[in-house]
């Protein structure tokens, strides 16, 4: 199959004809047309109907589409490398992460990472459902213990313990049996028993705050409203200033942060820088103090 039929193939489909085609590439109507006919008699199927009101990928062609255009822009990236002589990551970068990571850290992770690659433009969706990422068209995801996916390649960069914080003036139970206490949960959650240190305290909290927020929650901690289970990263600044106290960490729970990207062989330029850049961010894997 010739490529640069295939590559004047989506560039006419991505413009939607072979006019706005012609102007960003460069390359005359009859240039492209010619080519798409190459193609389509290649596959020996039509891949766009041409009609007076302009041009409409035909079934096979929209298959087609979806299944050559991300490795196409691939393929395309690393040309362009190749003729420069460099592989300078550039480009747009789509990235989702789970929402409270990027409250606590995105911003100033993405203002750094575009301060040292100004040809990269970032865009951050701050999502805790699981994106499909060839069909949304994001370069990478952040997740937080993610299950295996063969379609998807990254690493650990960061990792996070759960502890149980109240404010200094509630009673803290003493060790033993299990304990019922006053709990700050998500509103979703049927919160079970809390295992703190290796089952040395158990602890069973009756709901009396519910919130959607792990923001929320470590407010209502630090208020008074009762103990909660949070996120060492985001309850040590207040346990350093004595706003609130830690009684225990939660036993054989962490967080793992992993940074996904698809599995193709060839990893765009702009996809390695940031898989490089938030790695360095956290070289003791920790989240304490980074971000």
């Amino acid at each position: 199959m010739n490529l640069n039929a295939l590559i004047d193939f989506a560039l006419v489909a991505n413009n939607a004809g072979l006019g706005k085609a012609s102007r960003a590439s460069g390359r005359s109507k009859a240039t492209l047309s010619r080519r798409i006919a190459e193609l389509e008699e290649q596959l020996g199927v039509r891949l766009i109907e041409r009609s007076a009101r302009g041009l409409k990928l035909t079934e096979a062609g929209a298959t087609l589409m979806a299944r050559a255009e991300g490795p196409l822009n691939e393929v395309v990236e690393a040309m362009a490398s190749a003729r420069d002589g460099v592989s300078t990551p550039r480009g747009h970068l789509r990235v989702a992460a789970p929402v409270l990571f990027s409250q606590l850290a995105m911003g100033r992770i993405g203002a750094d990472f575009c301060a040292a690659y100004p040809q990269i433009t970032l865009d951050v969706v701050a999502e805790d459902r699981l994106v499909d990422l060839v069909e949304e068209q994001f370069d990478i995801a952040i997740r937080i213990n993610p299950s295996p996916d063969s379609n998807l390649v990254g690493r650990c960069f960061a990792r996070d313990r759960l502890v149980v914080v109240a404010a200094p003036e509630v009673p803290r139970p003493m060790p033993g049996a299990t304990r019922p206490v006053p709990g700050i949960v998500m509103s979703a959650s049927q919160p079970g028993h809390w295992t703190l240190d290796g089952g040395q305290l158990i602890l069973k909290p009756v709901p009396t705050l519910r919130f959607s927020s792990f923001l929320m929650i470590r407010d209502a901690a630090v208020a008074g409203g009762g103990a909660a289970l949070l996120p060492q990263s985001m309850a040590w600044g207040q346990l350093a200033r004595g706003e609130q106290v830690q009684w225990g960490v939660a036993s054989d729970v962490e967080a793992e942060l992993w940074v996904l990207h698809t599995s193709r062989r060839l990893a765009a330029p702009k996809v390695r820088a940031f898989v490089d850049f938030i790695g360095a961010r956290y070289p003791d894997m920790s989240l304490l103090l980074n971000g």
